[in-house]
């Protein structure tokens, strides 16, 4: 075959599945409502565009997370674990306060997680510790966010007498202001430098007095990061500063775009104290941070 008729074979082939395609209005269609909707809903009540909701050509984001290398005992020369917090107030941490849209899972970050555990998706852990020692069942944890119940009294229209009258408050996902990670820092021989991976992951919620003022942040669950990972592969971030060009919520974790400060170390630290919440606790977290840098150093060194 010589390269004439290569080339005839080619154009017709194009023009074959070009006719094909425009003989078939359906996957136009089909193309553009999955351009629209490219991951499943985590809120019920985010309804996806029915049209197509812009200019641009949208095609599906099919996204995995990666395995991570594993690091052999013996190829760890040295180790520390580090327990952080990330508050979704400040500004760098836009992306946990976002409500969502079509790539989001049209929900916010706190709503991706809930969806996960109400699915099965992943296993939720009991806040009590943060070793993953107790799993909790779907009873405690539809519980635990189910809201909470009031009585108030209500003028009735009629008789104007005053009844006792409960009322439900749903779950509040603007109540979750902070996120806590546990992690650990270890200095891979095999790689030559610190490596940095997440363990697990808990939701903070603020706590109110009757009165509403701001009595403290409990963690809700603990998640095992690893597991998380994958399933936020198929989530992505909110760039603030371009709509087209995101990432994933694994790529986010793994990349440490977030802002976050120390609360505890394993260094030196043989009775679990965790730093104070004022300044003072911010200076210990961040001397602890600079013994891990310090260390990576110190590792080349020897």
């Amino acid at each position: 075959m010589n390269i004439l008729n290569k080339f005839g074979f080619a154009l017709s082939a194009i023009l074959f599945s070009g006719a094909a395609f425009a003989q078939n209005p359906m996957i136009t269609d089909q193309a553009m409502q999955a351009g629209n909707t490219s991951t499943e809903a985590v809120n019920t009540s985010w309804k996806p565009s029915l049209v197509k909701d812009g200019i641009i050509d949208k095609v599906p984001h099919v996204n995995k997370a990666l395995d991570l290398t594993n690091i052999r005992e013996i190829d760890a020369a040295w180790k520390r674990r580090v327990w952080r917090q990330i508050d979704i107030r400040q500004k760098q941490n836009q992306p946990f306060i976002y409500e969502g849209d079509e790539y989001t899972g049209g929900g916010a970050f706190i709503e991706i997680l809930l969806d996960a555990v109400k699915k099965g998706k992943v296993q939720a852990y009991s806040a009590l510790d943060d070793a993953f020692t107790t799993p909790l069942d779907m009873a405690t944890f539809e519980k635990q966010i189910g809201g909470t119940e009031d009585s108030v009294l209500v003028e009735d229209p009629i008789t104007g007498e005053q009844i006792w009258t409960k009322t439900h408050t749903e779950f509040n996902i603007q109540s979750v202001t902070k996120y806590q990670l546990k992690e650990d820092w270890i200095f891979d021989r095999n790689a030559g430098r610190m490596v940095v991976r997440i363990i697990g992951i808990a939701p903070l919620q603020d706590r109110l007095d009757d009165n509403g003022n701001f009595r403290g942040s409990l963690a809700m669950f603990w998640l095992y990061y690893p597991e998380l990972r994958k399933l936020l592969a198929n989530y992505e971030v909110y760039n603030p500063q371009n709509d087209l060009h995101r990432i994933s919520w694994a790529d986010y974790f793994d990349g440490r775009y977030f802002s976050s400060y120390v609360i505890r170390s394993s260094g030196n630290n043989p009775t679990g104290r965790k730093f104070s919440s004022d300044l003072r606790g911010l200076e210990e977290g961040q001397k602890a941070m600079d013994a891990l840098i310090d260390r990576e150093s110190d590792m080349w060194q020897k």
